[in-house]
């Protein structure tokens, strides 16, 4: 079983990598190849991740030295958000996914209310796996670009214990 940690600046290069490799090929049938490609350049990037990383807010699931999932945490104005859930693909259907949301859900503040995440509408396996974990759809922001695969769905559950 792998072990979720907080992510360490030794992990930057293998979070990078697992962008690259799994990120790329998970988005690029659902919302394009370009598209697919501008969020790993944007967001899988080295300089992203190791900011995002000192401010302690990845974690990672280490498999015997490989990389299982990843998560990464943050703000949108006062809304505490969940920005990359990502989970190997042959690491889905075990409770990996679960296990990275609770642990950072359990790094939030204790007066935080509410924890949203954010997906593709494309990504339609993203969003049921969110339904059942209790997150419901507060708001759907259409694409600037006009497609409706990269209008981004915004969900939201209460933090357990408020």
């Amino acid at each position: 079983m792998a072990d979720v940690r907080p992510a360490g600046p030794a992990d930057v290069a293998a979070i990078r990598r697992f962008g690259e490799v799994h990120v790329r090929a998970h988005y690029a049938p659902l919302i394009g190849a370009a598209a697919a490609d501008a969020q790993v350049r944007d967001w899988w990037n080295e300089t992203h991740l190791a900011a995002a990383v000192a401010g302690g807010l990845v974690i990672v699931a280490d498999d015997g030295g490989e990389l299982a999932g990843v998560g990464q945490r943050g703000r949108n104005g006062p809304e505490h958000v969940i920005y990359k859930l990502y989970v190997h693909p042959r690491q889905r259907g075990r409770g990996l996914g679960p296990r990275l949301l609770d642990t950072l859900a359990a790094q939030l503040p204790a007066d935080a209310e509410r924890l949203y995440i954010e997906h593709f509408a494309a990504n339609e396996r993203a969003g049921a796996f969110y339904e059942r974990e209790g997150f419901t759809v507060d708001r759907i922001v259409p694409s600037a670009a006009g497609d409706p695969a990269l209008d981004v769905v915004w969900r939201v559950r209460p933090v357990s214990g408020t």
